[in-house]
């Protein structure tokens, strides 16, 4: 900036000029790999698959390699292309340390159907969560608009001008330092949940990144448990449950 090294702090008024170089863009085109998957259902439409926690969906910077989606394309056959190359049959994510249930799409027709269910909402994505701390209420709404954290790129954060964001939560089962939590998306944000129930004060357990550090966790102690949708080409309502997976449930039975 103004023919200095600039710094991330520098703050930005008239007349300064700023120099920059975009870089060459990497163009992720992901192979097929031979890579196991727990497929719940799957059909010439979608596929419903419950995903370990620690795998990656797409590739992304770091993750070029053992993706959900190179598990996919394994698989064979076609999927989606409206998510991009890097992104066939993803209509939804889910992040690395979450387990649980995510649905695919084998055709853009499909893809394009879920994602509307998405945006209104006719698509119903319910969480198990384990919690630090014992939550005071039976349950509630959880509402604060999420964007990008004003300091930490990598993270989200409840900020003014984010995009709107509910979460809808209900106490399970309660320990002295921890709580079960169902928790029901209205919207799906990056990161919300982990964002909002930080934001009460009741961080995920092992959710280093929100506050939930805790010694016994692998992982955040979140599990897409629940999954309802319309058939992108019958409407027919269909849903699906996936029981938590073995680390998760040790970790709740050991909770004090």
């Amino acid at each position: 900036m103004n023919g200095r090294p600039a710094d991330p702090a520098d703050r930005v008024g008239p007349g300064d000029v700023v120099d920059y170089e975009i870089p060459e863009a990497y163009v992720v085109e992901p192979g097929a790999e031979q890579i196991p998957l727990d497929i719940v259902y799957e059909d010439e439409d979608i596929a419903v698959i419950n995903k370990p926690a620690g795998m990656v969906v797409h590739p992304s910077p770091g993750h070029y390699t053992g993706t959900m989606v190179h598990a996919l394309l394994g698989r064979g056959g076609a999927w989606s292309a409206v998510g991009g190359a890097a992104r066939p049959g993803v209509v939804h994510r889910l992040d690395k340390g979450t387990s649980g249930l995510i649905v695919v799409a084998r055709n853009d027709a499909s893809h394009r159907a879920l994602a509307a269910e998405l945006s209104d909402r006719t698509m119903s994505r319910t969480y198990l969560a384990v919690v630090r701390g014992s939550v005071r209420d039976e349950g509630g709404e959880l509402e604060g608009p999420i964007g990008r954290h004003p300091k930490e790129r990598k993270k989200m954060a409840v900020v003014a001008g984010g995009r709107y964001a509910r979460t809808r939560y209900q106490v399970v089962e309660r320990r002295r330092n921890h709580t079960l939590l169902r928790c029901d998306l209205d919207t799906g944000r990056t990161h919300q949940i982990r964002v909002h129930l930080a934001t009460l004060g009741h961080p995920v357990a092992g959710d280093t990144e929100y506050g939930g550090r805790d010694l016994e966790a692998a992982r955040p102690m979140l599990h897409a448990w629940r999954l309802r949708l319309r058939h992108p080409r019958t409407g027919v309502e269909m849903k699906f449950e996936a029981p938590p997976p073995a680390d998760f449930q040790s970790f709740w039975d050991k909770a004090d």
